[in-house]
């Protein structure tokens, strides 16, 4: 196939160009199965570092390290043929500088392949926004509730209750456009204040537990398909109940086994002659 006839994956300039028109569809993807599976469906698969509660049974996203973060968004990009890929710079990769987050954001960018990095924070982070943007590193800024601050920020709930807390996220979602992310994530925010805040930065905003109101919506893979039952944020609707599925047919195999009749004769592996 020819250079010119070889489909061209969405880039973060795409995304950014759909602000006021199609929302963007985003969802979380750790493997290259899931990754092949949700490719056609999005605009935009994000490597997050949730992984680390769904895949490795964490209690919160803090323990997630660089080289996990890479060896999924390997795997990311080994399945996608049109969606944008973005990998999260995990906790302590880039809240030291400005320099610690453009050596670690070039590192995921060159080792897989990806089209840039998200972090969190808004206003105390904007000067590093820049910083990258302006160095080739595209960034998908996130405000609101912030996994990664879980420890200090009095657990997971909504916010924007109080003029205190929707004043801050107004600005930290006004710093991270204007230093040059070209996206940004509102998670677990009030409805009118994601809807202001859409309507007045000019780029996208990606909802996640921030009502319709946003440019676009990203969920947590895992919970679109029923996998996860650790907990269940209030938000998420679940699009397929699979965990059952898997546990019913673990059982089936395991009869089967344990009474000789896997593999059955016509399943039995024979040499070719």
């Amino acid at each position: 196939m020819s250079a010119q006839g070889k489909q061209k994956r969405l880039t973060t300039a795409n995304i950014r160009a759909m602000k006021g028109g199609e929302r963007v569809v985003c969802l979380t993807a750790y493997t290259t199965p899931i990754a092949r599976l949700l490719d056609p469906h999005c605009d935009l698969l994000l490597v997050g570092d949730s992984l680390g509660m769904v895949l490795y049974g964490m209690e919160t996203t803090v323990g997630v390290t660089l080289d996990m973060m890479i060896g999924h968004g390997k795997a990311v990009m080994r399945g996608v043929s049109h969606a944008c890929v973005i990998v999260d710079l995990p906790f302590g990769s880039y809240q030291e500088s400005k320099e610690q987050a453009f050596r670690n954001a070039v590192r995921i960018m060159q080792e897989t392949g990806c089209d840039g990095v998200k972090l969190e924070g808004g206003e105390e982070m904007a000067e590093t926004i820049a910083f990258l943007a302006t160095r080739g590193v595209p960034v998908f800024g996130h405000v609101g509730l912030m996994p990664q601050l879980v420890n200090t920020s009095g657990g997971f709930r909504s916010l924007g209750h109080t003029d205190k807390e929707a004043g801050k996220i107004r600005s930290d979602a006004i710093a991270v456009a204007e230093a040059g992310a070209f996206a940004v994530v509102i998670e677990g925010t009030v409805e009118p204040l994601a809807r202001e805040i859409s309507g007045s930065v000019s780029i996208p905003t990606i909802g996640i537990g921030a009502s319709p109101a946003c440019d676009g919506q990203v969920l947590v893979s895992d919970d679109m398909l029923g996998l996860f039952n650790d907990f269940k944020p209030r938000f998420v609707k679940r699009f397929a109940d699979l965990s059952p599925l898997v546990s019913q047919a673990a059982e089936s195999y395991a009869k089967e086994v344990r009474t000789g009749l896997f593999p059955s004769d016509e399943h039995t592996f024979k040499a070719r002659r």
